[in-house]
């Protein structure tokens, strides 16, 4: 089996949405049993990752990314003016995609760790996650 949903958020500057409920109903709905799901973020200044989304590492996700690509001047924003150098750069270092083990229709992720969509652009944004499973069904 392989079905498709699509999940729409709108998003702010520098903000991290748990995206697993969504992805579970999904799965639920469609009556997953073994395989595997693909979330997709679509964008060049978004990203899909794990984390254990809780108030502190909400903080510390963002000022970790800050290190590592700083907002700042970019040939990027030399080229189009828009600011957000830092926001492709930090998608590509995140990753836009994760593909994730489902285990008698579950998602086999820890106690902790949830799926986020992270928006690394610096203004709001409407955007789509696309999730894709591929496996058997119930």
């Amino acid at each position: 089996m392989v079905k498709q949903h699509t999940i729409s958020l709108s998003t702010e500057p520098d903000n991290i949405y748990d995206i697993s409920s969504a992805s579970a109903e999904f799965l639920s709905e469609i009556g997953a049993a073994d395989g595997a799901l693909t979330v997709f973020a679509v964008g060049s200044t978004c990203g899909i990752t794990t984390i254990e989304y809780e108030p502190g590492l909400r903080q510390d996700f963002p000022e970790m990314l800050q290190r590592i690509a700083p907002k700042g001047s970019y040939h990027h924003d030399a080229t189009w003016g828009d600011g957000n150098g830092h926001s492709h750069l930090r998608s590509s270092l995140v990753g836009t995609s994760l593909t994730i083990p489902v285990v008698n229709g579950k998602i086999a992720t820890g106690t902790w760790q949830q799926i986020v969509f992270c928006e690394f652009d610096v203004r709001p944004r409407k955007r789509k996650a696309i999730l894709m499973f591929i496996g058997e069904a119930n």
